[in-house]
């Protein structure tokens, strides 16, 4: 697999990395790019083989996961949606809808978003269940699905009256049922970073999900459990956007013949590769707590916001052009801070500030 990391890294260096501007803020450059990965098989690697994945380890994994943030937040951000989506399928026990979508999924004829965040908001539910003859009723709102006009049908979680979490596939369209039910969806949100991935909003009345459609019932706050368990994920990203910073100031400290500038780059590189290891030993040790699993996370999320800081200092005012690598770099810093954010993160994070 070393060899095969090592063609992927030349095929986002060579194809992604010269349109990665682009792919911020271009929805159809970020189709094309997202084909590229599903031409190469990268869309489905950690689904198991039996359903035609690649069954790639969590390292084997997360090593392409920080080079796919390294090179493009917009196009990380799209295809982790798609990846968490098939992962969650191929774990169901409803054999009907695996059938039915993993291998079209698998070979990118059909691509699947997620709509469950929500689930780990405190208070009343926002997206509730209510089971019926046949399936569930649901009723409520989802405030973030990433992937609108990519993805054809996305998970939904909500909530049920005793508290179970239930997870069902959903039509990623405006459409109403004969029964009335209906799902209404926004226009693609402004977003400060990844605006080309069609993130929207969805309002969702009266929808009948089939049992067929269903693909899990877990147990009360099993969310919270989840990103407990995977709390290093999005680290992942963060490291790769501070390398992405670090590169951009090695080009600029070669470009400008500033010495500070690589002594700054070299600094950063080696505490960076430092911290890429252990998060690394992290996912696979399995006495690695969860508070040291925690501090890593925010470890990874300080060094994402040094790193594109650096870039934009080194680029001096043309880091405020929209369209400048050093912003879009620090734009991702800053989607990646808050994906996947529990409260624990957030104090984590906010600790890992204040020294």
């Amino acid at each position: 697999m070393t060899d095969n990391i090592q063609q992927i890294e030349s095929f986002l260096r060579q194809q992604i990395l010269p349109q990665a501007n682009r792919l911020d803020t271009d929805t159809a450059a970020l189709k094309l790019a997202l084909k590229q990965l599903s031409d190469r098989s990268l869309l489905a690697l950690q689904v198991p083989q039996s359903f035609g994945g690649e069954g790639l380890d969590s390292t084997t994994y997360a090593r392409i996961q920080i080079l796919l943030a390294r090179t493009s937040g917009a196009l990380t951000f799209l295809q982790t949606q798609h990846q968490g989506a098939v992962a969650k399928l191929a774990h169901s026990h409803n054999s009907y809808l695996q059938q039915e979508f993993l291998p079209q999924a698998v070979k990118v004829n059909t691509l699947l978003g997620v709509g469950f965040s929500h689930l780990r908001r405190p208070g009343l539910p926002i997206m509730q269940a209510k089971s019926t003859a046949g399936g569930f009723l649901l009723t409520g709102s989802v405030p973030w699905i990433t992937g609108y006009g990519f993805f054809s049908h996305f998970i939904l979680g909500a909530t049920l009256a005793d508290g179970q979490e239930l997870y069902g596939l959903l039509p990623f369209a405006n459409e109403v049922q004969p029964s009335g039910g209906t799902i209404a969806l926004s226009s693609p949100l402004k977003l400060l970073a990844v605006s080309a991935t069609n993130t929207v909003s969805a309002t969702i009345s009266q929808w009948f999900l089939p049992s067929e459609y269903l693909i899990a019932i877990n147990a009360p706050g099993s969310i919270h459990h989840s990103s407990r368990r995977k709390v290093l994920s999005h680290g992942l990203f963060a490291l790769g956007t501070a390398y992405a910073g670090l590169d951009l100031l090695h080009n600029l400290a070669q470009a400008k013949k500033l010495e500070f500038l690589h002594e700054s780059w070299q600094t950063l590189y080696q505490e960076l590769q430092s911290q890429e290891q252990q998060l690394l030993a992290a996912l696979s040790a399995k006495q690695t707590g969860y508070k040291e699993k925690l501090q890593l996370r925010a470890a990874a999320i300080n060094l994402a916001q040094r790193c594109s800081l650096a870039a934009v200092i080194a680029s001096s005012g043309a880091s405020n052009y929209l369209h400048s690598s050093a912003g879009r770099i620090y734009r991702e810093a800053m989607l990646f801070t808050v994906s996947g954010q529990t409260t624990d993160v957030m104090q984590a994070s906010l600790q890992s500030l204040l020294g």
